[in-house]
């Protein structure tokens, strides 16, 4: 029985694409059941559609609170019967209660090799400070932003003419192939997601 998959996006789902091409293959163990934005224009919702996966927006500058919009997505993943949570590109910092629900079974993709560079602007931080290499990291959702236990990292070299945007986008690539070996490692047994 296929693992099943949600994914929250809010913008133009890259790592989405990467993990609905990699678990499009016959016989993947594990499969995306629901995307869901909070932003209603994020692009990436057109990548789940035409996928044939359930997607929508729920917009969260349309609820009184952090907690109601937590509410909701719990309500909109436990009825797809969501069993592991992939925040992919979700700019939205969740609460302590929709983390605590979702412990263990709640990912997240950074673009830094954590605990270095926690939070925004990784690629510009990495460059400023002269290190040799960045990369990705996948880790467990923790109320610690970017905090969580490590699951499994990529690393790639900085180069010393790389700008933030070439950085980024030589991390991505390696963003799309980490993040799908972890979903399908946790799939098979191989992985867990260990609980904050």
């Amino acid at each position: 029985m296929a693992l099943k998959v949600g994914v929250l996006i809010s913008g133009r789902g890259s790592n989405l694409k990467a993990l609905l091409d990699d678990l499009a293959r016959p016989n993947a163990p594990a499969r995306i059941v629901r995307v869901i934005a909070n932003n209603p224009d994020a692009g990436g919702l057109a990548h789940a559609i035409a996928a044939g996966v359930p997607a929508s927006a729920i917009d969260h500058r349309t609820f009184d609170g952090r907690a109601t919009f937590d509410a909701a997505l719990t309500a909109a993943l436990a009825e797809a019967e969501v069993e592991l949570i992939c925040l992919a590109g979700f700019m939205r910092v969740l609460g302590d209660g929709f983390i605590d629900r979702w412990s263990g079974r709640l990912l997240n993709i950074h673009p830094s090799l954590l605990p270095a560079y926690r939070g925004l602007e990784p690629h510009a931080r990495a460059i400023s400070d002269g290190v040799s290499e960045s990369g990705c990291t996948v880790h467990a959702v923790t109320s610690e932003l970017d905090g969580g236990p490590i699951i499994a990292q990529r690393r790639v070299p900085v180069f010393t003419d790389d700008t933030p945007d070439s950085l980024a986008a030589r991390i991505l690539v390696h963003e799309h192939l980490l993040y799908p070996h972890v979903v399908r490692g946790i799939a098979e047994g191989s992985m867990r997601v260990p609980r904050g």
